[in-house]
């Protein structure tokens, strides 16, 4: 993220404050506080964010937003709830909550903290002096809390592996693809994002690309059995584990421990129509039995409910790839899929239904079928 002054968190733009788009409303209406002159009294009960909460200032007038935000990931994280409840037992979700109110309540974001200022996550300071910006700037906002993963892969952070294609050629912004829609939570209300209509969808903009006439080889023999980034990715950063803790003095913190570049091909867990797809590409999440230890023993006793190895979708995105250059760089390749000899012998369990237990030999019969000779 890029540095942010001391001045530059707190001293707004007056031109904003008396001609932006919110120039009507009077400071107090949004910060609380009272119009008097004395600084202690004015300041008395003032609110720093009052984007923050289910009623916040922004709701009374962008009702249809709010509406539909304060149920979306952004918001309630429940995408980090799904995947720890479904590992733990009941009785272990008081625990589990608190240790997320410490070390995952940061990165929710507020109405604020994509139209106004830079995410808490990375120290906050307003984007236009308080001026109200209608579409987030990507590597001020996005970027702080989709930064080390996301960031990296999108603009060719990982050294040796170039940028997404669609930043390079396309100048393409997160917004571009991720609509206000998608990111308000309209029409949706999803337990974690791979849940529900698929958006974005790369045939948005490439349907050609998919259609019978298209004269993509690869599209045509392959139908709907490969996800886009089964051929379109290329390596990207797996982590091993993330351990939370606190310090002496309660300063909450967490340390990962090795992370490594890779590309491997699972199997699709939840086949569905929004989903069709056999093969899907996977990223070792930074879980593992005792990263909660600090609060409590034994907080995950169903650890194998959920593969350590999960559906991922790639920022970094290439025309040309090793697996679409030549057909054996995929078939008959057991070192891009997640066989079981690519998972340690403590997960294998976990990742029975995502291990690839025969890679894919190059049938010259379905080739030849597929071609209709």
């Amino acid at each position: 993220m890029p540095p942010v002054e001391a001045w530059e968190r707190v001293l707004i733009n007056e031109e904003a404050i008396r001609s932006g788009v919110h120039s009507f409303i009077r400071c107090t209406e949004c910060h609380g506080g009272a119009d008097l002159p004395d600084m202690a009294q004015a300041h008395e009960g003032m609110v720093a964010d009052p984007s923050e909460g289910p009623d916040n200032a922004c709701g009374e007038c962008h009702t249809d937003i709010q509406e539909a935000y304060v149920h979306s990931l952004h918001v309630t994280l429940a995408g980090y709830d799904t995947a720890l409840y479904e590992r733990s037992i009941p009785e272990n979700h008081p625990i589990i909550e608190e240790m997320e109110s410490y070390h995952c309540s940061e990165c929710h974001a507020s109405c604020g903290q994509c139209h106004v200022s830079q995410p808490s996550s990375v120290g906050g300071g307003l984007l236009e002096g308080h001026e109200f910006v209608r579409t987030p700037p990507m590597s001020r906002t996005c970027t702080g809390c989709h930064g080390s993963r996301v960031r990296n892969e999108y603009t060719g952070r990982n050294e040796g592996y170039p940028a997404d294609v669609h930043l390079t050629e396309a100048r393409m912004n997160c917004v571009d693809c991720h609509t206000g829609e998608e990111m308000h939570g309209i029409g949706v209300d999803p337990t974690h994002r791979y849940e529900g209509t698929r958006q974005p969808r790369c045939e948005t903009c490439h349907l050609d690309a998919l259609s019978a006439d298209s004269g993509i080889l690869q599209h045509t023999i392959h139908g709907q059995d490969l996800a886009c980034e089964v051929c379109h990715s290329i390596a990207y950063k797996n982590c091993s584990n993330c351990h939370v803790q606190q310090t002496e003095d309660g300063v909450p913190y967490y340390e990962l421990e090795n992370s490594w570049m890779e590309f491997r091909i699972g199997l699709n867990l939840e086949r569905t129509p929004e989903r069709p797809w056999q093969y899907v590409v996977v990223r070792h999440i930074p879980v593992d039995p005792n990263q909660f230890e600090f609060y409590g023993e034994n907080l995950l006793p169903n650890f194998d409910n959920r593969p350590t190895w999960e559906y991922a979708t790639p920022h970094n995105i290439q025309r040309v790839t090793p697996q679409s250059e030549r057909c054996e760089n995929c078939h008959g390749n057991p070192a891009i899929f997640l066989t079981a000899s690519a998972v340690r012998p403590e997960e294998q369990r976990a990742n029975a239904s995502v291990i690839v237990r025969q890679v894919p030999s190059l049938d010259l019969l379905t080739l030849v079928e597929a071609l209709g000779y």
